[in-house]
């Protein structure tokens, strides 16, 4: 997980937790990590399968080949994923939708590992505004994600966006327990400095295009990254381990998540 995502501490992401989360500090090197995904948007789907290593180590992650991988939902659809390198299992013909509860099953080296996660309904993410503000000479931007929370109590986001050409995403999470039923009110804060030593966390300037996808998550999912944002220092999803664990939806002591979750994506440009 080291070195793969940016994430941005601010009080907007702060105040979205529900609770503070007991983090694992132990190392969990060699462990089985499982990253999963389902969408609403058209497959394949893929979950990979690698093994974790000590947080000093190079991100190398080894893949774990072999295993067996079934997806299903409560609708009874099912299908064997079938393994295409890198420790990378996709659908074939398997298809996401909105208010169903989805399985994953998997079978590796010995042990078997199960995961559920409901999709949400989608929440119509209707644009961006742009705003900054100054703080010792230097401008700050931000995106207000413009969208309307459901009045039912129980709503969960994740946002995550990218720079232009950057590969690196910055995530932050929100919850409706302070803002249920209206409009958002909670802007995203983009990047206000570079980083020397990493190219890919690139200070936004006008003209800059931000990337910004808006999923709609289950609670676990929320659960999975408040405790990323609780953590300090580089973190998130995708092989490896971090200085903690965070706590995950699929048993059997595996690390990473398993979410069902609806995707929509808008885009600005800095002015």
């Amino acid at each position: 997980m080291k070195n793969i995502i940016f994430i941005i501490l601010s009080l907007f992401v702060v105040t979205s937790c529900e609770k503070e989360i007991d983090l694992d500090l132990e190392d969990k090197s060699g462990t089985i990590v499982i990253e999963g995904n389902v969408t609403n948007q058209p497959g394949p789907y893929t979950v990979r399968i690698t093994k974790s290593v000590a947080f000093t180590q190079n991100n190398q992650y080894p893949a774990v080949t072999g295993a067996q991988v079934i997806l299903s939902d409560n609708t009874g659809q099912a299908e064997t994923l079938q393994y295409i390198g890198d420790g990378k299992y996709i659908t074939t013909a398997f298809t996401g939708v909105t208010g169903r509860t989805y399985t994953l099953k998997i079978q590796a080296e010995g042990q078997q590992y199960t995961a559920q996660s409901t999709m949400p309904e989608a929440v119509s993410f209707d644009g961006l505004t742009q705003d900054s503000f100054t703080f010792g000479g230097e401008t700050t931007y931000t995106l207000l994600p413009v969208f309307t929370d459901p009045p039912a109590l129980g709503n969960r986001y994740l946002f995550n966006f990218t720079i232009n050409n950057m590969t690196k995403k910055v995530f932050e999470v929100f919850s409706d327990n302070v803002n249920n039923g209206l409009v958002n009110q909670r802007p995203l804060i983009l990047p206000n400095e570079d980083d020397k030593d990493d190219p890919t966390d690139h200070k936004v300037a006008p003209g800059d295009t931000v990337y910004v996808e808006m999923q709609s998550i289950d609670h676990n999912i929320f659960t999975y990254y408040s405790a990323l944002l609780q953590i300090s220092g580089d973190g998130g999803p995708g092989g490896g381990v971090t200085p903690a664990n965070p706590p995950s939806n699929i048993n059997n002591g595996a690390l990473g998540y398993f979410s069902a979750h609806t995707v929509q994506k808008r885009n600005i440009v800095i002015q």
